[in-house]
């Protein structure tokens, strides 16, 4: 009852603490995307880079957050204001899911129908556009639901830096000894991140080819 009745005291501070976590998250996956989705396209095309980008995103993932952003802190312009920096950690973290997915959805299309359409005259582009990306959608859907779910949890540390977001009362709370702002932290960042699960979720179902007759 106490940690509602703070929710209740405190709801605008609440709000905007919420909305600065979902920016933070919502920016760094759309850059993710745009950078990890052709990345995954490209490996298809040069095996070679396989080991190399995804051993690098690998890397990446295995980096504690705090210390991730003390490697990125010297970069020119990045380093200069914590949302640019925690925006950057955040997109180099939800690379992996989603090239890994790429790579696997666009290689998982029936060989037999990629050959179908060369029979029909289909350039390579027309191929991916119009053949292999629709049908590994569902797939490439389900490594950006995981990269959220990680960005959600991991922007909870942008605090430590000024950048804001719900990590503001765990860290709060931690240096205060307070379990009841920890809570208030931690819990609405549990809850958008359960969220952003189910309603990936719910669409990567809706993709689901479904059966006739």
């Amino acid at each position: 009852m106490r940690l509602v009745e703070f929710f209740l005291n405190n709801r605008t501070e609440v709000i905007e603490l919420t909305v600065e976590h979902l920016w933070l998250v919502g920016v760094s996956m759309l850059l993710a995307v745009v950078v990890g989705v052709p990345l995954g396209i490209l490996l298809t095309r040069r095996p070679l880079l396989n080991k190399p980008v995804l051993g690098g995103a690998n890397i990446m993932q295995t980096i504690p957050s705090l210390a991730l952003f003390g490697l990125l802190m010297p970069v020119p312009w990045v380093g200069e204001r914590a949302d640019r920096l925690t925006i950057l950690a955040l997109t180099l973290y939800a690379l992996l899911p989603i090239i890994r997915n790429t790579y696997a959805g666009i290689n998982g299309v029936d060989h037999a129908v990629v050959e179908a359409g060369r029979g029909m005259g289909m350039t390579d582009g027309q191929l991916l556009v119009q053949v292999q990306l629709p049908l590994a959608l569902r797939v490439i859907l389900a490594g950006v639901r995981v990269a959220t779910v990680i960005s959600v949890g991991v922007a909870t540390s942008a605090a430590a830096i000024g950048a804001g977001g719900l990590g503001e009362y765990i860290f709060r709370g931690l240096a205060m000894v307070n379990n009841q702002l920890i809570l208030a932290g931690a819990i609405p960042a549990a809850l958008l991140a359960l969220g952003a699960d189910l309603g990936l979720g719910l669409l990567e179902k809706s993709l689901r080819p479904r059966n006739l007759g």
